[in-house]
């Protein structure tokens, strides 16, 4: 039986999804009307690409689930999850990049000030940042969007000290 969770957090933003929403019907308008005109060239494809893009987006990026258990943190937007053994985190802190330099939400991938950083994120919400003891891959660092990052890195920090002295 899986351990219990120390920490579980569904996160949406109804912001990214509208947006996500809103280029995917724009992007579709736009393939039909260019098959309305029956101009089938590369402005189709490409309209058709985008539209596709972005409707994998409004699917995928609707919701970060984050699940912290005694041993490991999970990550997992849509299709996609980061799993981190607690075991292999040396600090948390809060995340005090600049939105801009983070490049929207979703995942993303990033140098920060030397290290190379995988980011799990909404635009509206603070993050948390974790540094790695052994990196994975070139991902030195972790950052995820939470509605409540003291308490994730409360939570943390408490369970990186039991896990130490057990």
């Amino acid at each position: 039986m899986p351990p219990a969770p120390i920490y579980e957090e569904r996160l949406t933003s109804s912001r990214t999804s509208a947006l996500f929403g809103l280029l995917t019907v724009l992007f579709l308008a736009l393939v039909i009307w260019r098959a309305v005109l029956n101009d089938v060239g590369f402005m189709s494809i490409m309209f058709l690409g985008l539209f596709l893009i972005f409707l994998f987006y409004s699917l995928n990026y609707r919701m970060l689930y984050i699940l912290l258990t005694p041993e490991m943190l999970i990550l997992r937007f849509g299709l996609f999850n980061w799993n981190v053994l607690v075991d292999n985190i040396r600090s948390c802190s809060i995340d005090e990049s600049s939105l801009w330099r983070i490049g929207g939400a979703g995942i993303h991938f990033s140098f920060f000030k030397g290290s190379y950083r995988a980011m799990f994120n909404f635009l509206e919400y603070p993050r948390v940042v974790l540094t790695l003891k052994q990196k994975r891959g070139p991902v030195r660092e972790i950052a995820f969007s939470t509605s409540q990052p003291e308490q994730v890195i409360q939570l943390l920090t408490k369970t990186i000290f039991e896990n130490k002295t057990a």
